[in-house]
């Protein structure tokens, strides 16, 4: 007998096999098959769906949960307009924070207002409190003189500014947040993942980095996994700076990675290891993405997150070791870096199904579209960056370049495997709204941005569904509604293949649901 059957719904399954189907039948968390493979059996639950649209659960391959938890709950600058704006509301949120503890500060935009902060201005609008007020990207900070003071000697800094590295050397100060802070931020997170159809994601970075938040971060996960409190599956992608050098036996070759030799793979299918995340440049809004000419109307093409020869040295490590590698890079300077040592890494060890991963590949010169190909790279984009930030991200590439940005249709037609993502919290994440952007592929207010990197509904749905699956190497097991997966799924109240394109990031998550068990239901 079934545990459930769903009936009367318009199935989508993601699977060429048997594209679309009506009836699905669940047992013990797996789809047990569609249609006339289970409509005569027996279940304990049958739901008559009535015509709702029935999709795969969206796998979201690139996601900060932590990080989106902890903003969420964390004062705000978002709304300020002036620098002002911003002093006021960081001397509202010093007066209710202790004064011998730090003041953690959301939502900064130096676009927004003009100009950066400085470490004075915290100082006097802090009361001299250990403050961090982070950029919306990640990538850079602001702190106040009392952090500058605590910095190793020479971290670099404009005027209280920090960028990539000098971040990472603020985070290593802030941390550790308490294991059951980082469980109350990401159960937030999660939340609002499935509330927007999402049930499976790749955390992209713990234990260090630019988003590091504990070393013991994944101890979080774990708590909720075993309180039953983690909604969707998750895999932890592991800071490159967590590894170190093992003492294992000669004979097991490089040995560079974590203690007891843990690895990508090692877990259950909630809650599992997966690729080792290396950065190699910045991003996009703080103009740190490191591009080989510079943006434009500024002197400079931004910066490499370290010198070539180390980023080479950890990309060529990690390979040897045996891990997937999800390696960031956003500008074209830093995929020429990440292109040269991942065809290094190869030759030094061919591996034909390492499955490595481009984080971002936020500008991608035509040139470099056959080496993905060659080199059997993913690449994990972000299209809702188009619509939230394209209005400054076009004309910071200028004509030629712009349509350049978070390519689409241009990865499919090299036979490069593309998955989509959000990268949480720096954008709003629901993928129905990217799926939206990979067709329309213009901005919020509808300037468009590389037109002929448009594809169609089906693609674009693919590379949120199977794309992110074959990412995370979960394609056996998640991305398409076929006999023997998990039984996720979700349920919306239009069909994204048959409204137009401008209204798919309008349909509405009804339910979405795990192991064939609701998560979310509106």
């Amino acid at each position: 007998m079934l545990d459930l059957k769903l009936t009367n719904a318009r199935i989508r399954t993601m699977d060429g096999r048997r594209p679309t189907a009506t009836v699905l039948g669940v047992w013990r968390g797996r789809i047990v098959g569609l249609d006339e493979e289970v409509a005569h059996l027996p279940a304990r639950r049958e739901v008559d769906l009535r015509g709702a649209t029935v999709l795969p659960g969206f796998v979201d391959a690139h996601v900060h949960l932590a990080w989106a938890g902890l903003k969420a709950r964390t004062p705000s600058v978002a709304a300020g307009r002036t620098a002002a704006d911003v002093l006021a509301l960081i001397r509202t949120a010093a007066a209710a924070a202790p004064r011998d503890g730090w003041l953690d500060v959301a939502g900064y935009d130096q676009r927004r207002i003009g100009r950066e902060l400085t470490a004075a201005e915290l100082d006097a609008a802090g009361g001299g409190r250990r403050t961090i007020v982070t950029h919306d990207s990640g990538h850079a900070c602001v702190v106040s003189g009392s952090v500058l003071a605590m910095l190793p000697e020479g971290t670099r800094h404009r005027d209280g500014v920090l960028a990539e590295s000098g971040m990472a050397a603020v985070r290593a100060l802030r941390m550790p947040y308490t294991r059951d802070e980082l469980a109350r931020a990401v159960e937030h997170a999660a939340g609002v993942c499935v509330s927007e159809g999402v049930t499976a994601c790749a955390e992209a970075g713990i234990g260090g980095g630019l988003i590091a938040h504990s070393p013991a971060e994944a101890a979080a996960y774990q708590l909720l996994r075993a309180g039953g409190r983690l909604p969707l599956r998750v895999q932890l992608m592991v800071a490159s700076s967590a590894l170190h050098p093992l003492a294992g036996h000669p004979s097991d070759g490089p040995q560079w990675g974590l203690d007891l030799g843990l690895r990508g793979g090692f877990g259950d299918d909630r809650l599992s290891l997966g690729a080792l995340k290396v950065f190699t440049d910045g991003g996009m809004m703080p103009r740190t993405a490191a591009l080989t000419e510079p943006y434009e109307g500024l002197d400079h093409g931004g910066e490499l997150y370290a010198d070539e020869e180390e980023l080479t040295d950890t990309i060529v490590r990690g390979h040897l070791a045996g891990w997937q590698l999800a390696v960031h890079a956003i500008g074209d300077r830093a995929v020429d870096v990440t292109l040269r040592a991942l065809r290094e890494a190869q030759r030094a060890l061919p591996r034909p199904d390492a499955r490595h991963r481009v984080e971002h590949a936020g500008l991608v010169r035509p040139d470099q579209l056959p080496l993905f190909a060659e080199l059997g790279l993913t690449a994990v984009v972000q299209p809702s960056f188009l619509w939230y930030l394209g209005d400054d991200y076009a004309p910071l590439m200028g004509e030629r370049r712009a349509p350049w940005l978070y390519r689409g249709q241009g990865f499919l037609d090299h036979g490069v495997a593309l998955a989509g993502s959000s990268d949480r919290p720096v954008t709003d994440g629901a993928p129905l709204r990217a799926v939206q952007v990979m067709v329309q592929r213009a901005s919020a207010t509808g300037l468009p941005i590389g037109p002929k990197e448009a594809m169609g509904v089906h693609d674009a749905l693919y590379a949120y569904t199977m794309g992110g699956a074959y990412a995370c190497r979960r394609e056996e097991e998640l991305g398409s509604l076929s006999a023997g997966k998990c039984a996720d799924w979700v349920v919306l109240d239009e069909d994204p293949c048959e409204v137009p394109v401008e209204r798919i990031g309008d349909v509405a998550v009804l339910s979405t649901h795990v192991a064939g068990e609701q998560v979310y239901a509106a």
